[in-house]
């Protein structure tokens, strides 16, 4: 049945363990997680203020016993009981009694903090980065304008969390591209494009072997175009999804901007008018103009 999950006893997307405390990703959507935290016993932990007013964060006590310090008295919540934090000013610290098991529900995204996986992801970004200086502000620029264009067609918090990280692993798979090609100053043979034209593909396996994985087929299809010419799989029109078009356009048009060893950069100007040129043939027309307005109002043209 399309939209309904059945999770097993102790299992988890995602599971990550430390010496005084674990925490197991159950499930997330629109923008929640929920998640299985464990504190050993004698241990504090801190719930500190979100970056924006919107962040819930609850928590329902399933085992053990769980104190704070309210001016001078210890106030204590057990086993039933629960507590949350909404529109928080300042860090709460509270403290395990004994072991404790909680539900922690948060209606923004919190486990990509702690994530395993993600840190592994990242640190395959910051190598590419390390290799290719084009690289080091591109993941950026092209994640920000991402969310402004998701911003302007109203995507839902969900659809918006997977464009995101899209955004900034989009181009993960180069890890596995040789140095001597990524790095390559002149103009690549058809032998050698055949090594870039593999990254999508190689970014969609890395990003499947964690929790992001549903982001694998945004990052599998941002090179490809409307009308077939693109790759890995010369996919046409609405067989490509509408957040790999969205990452098409914004990560063509940084790259039409950027100097490269081989040629200078185009304006802003120059590269927007070439992405109108080929919209509706290999860019989605609304996104170019809603990539447009976006520009604009940055000052960019």
């Amino acid at each position: 049945m399309t939209g309904f999950y059945l999770g097993q006893y102790n299992s988890s997307l995602e599971r990550v363990s430390k010496k005084t405390a674990e925490l197991s990703l159950l499930a997330k959507g629109d923008g929640a997680e929920i998640m299985l935290q464990k504190i050993m016993a004698g241990n504090h932990f801190v719930i500190s203020p979100g970056e924006n007013d919107e962040l819930m964060e609850f928590f329902y006590i399933l085992d053990g016993k769980v104190s704070y310090k309210q001016q001078d008295t210890n106030i204590y919540i057990e086993k039933g009981d629960y507590f949350y934090a909404h529109k928080l000013k300042e860090d709460i610290c509270l403290k395990a009694e004994n072991e404790v098991t909680m539900l922690y529900v948060s209606t923004q995204s919190m486990f990509h903090l702690l994530s395993n996986e993600i840190n592994e992801l990242n640190k395959i970004s910051s190598m590419i980065e390390k290799k290719d200086a084009y690289t080091q502000q591109h993941n950026y620029r092209a994640h920000n304008s991402c969310i402004k264009i998701a911003d302007k067609i109203k995507f839902s918090k969900e659809k918006l969390e997977k464009l995101v990280y899209s955004a900034l692993y989009h181009d993960i798979g180069k890890i596995n591209v040789p140095d001597e090609i990524l790095l390559k100053p002149g103009a690549l043979t058809d032998e050698e494009f055949e090594y870039i034209k593999k990254h999508p593909t190689d970014g969609r396996k890395l990003v499947e072997k964690t929790y992001l994985r549903d982001i694998g087929k945004i990052i599998e299809q941002h090179h490809e175009r409307l009308d077939g010419s693109g790759y890995p799989y010369g996919l046409k029109g609405d067989e490509i999804c509408l957040e790999a078009r969205i990452v098409a356009v914004v990560d063509s048009f940084d790259a039409m901007i950027s100097d490269r060893p081989y040629r200078k950069g185009m304006s802003p100007k120059s590269a927007i008018e070439e992405l109108k040129k080929y919209a509706g043939i290999h860019y989605d027309s609304k996104i170019v103009n809603v990539f447009e307005e976006v520009i604009k109002e940055e000052g960019i043209l």
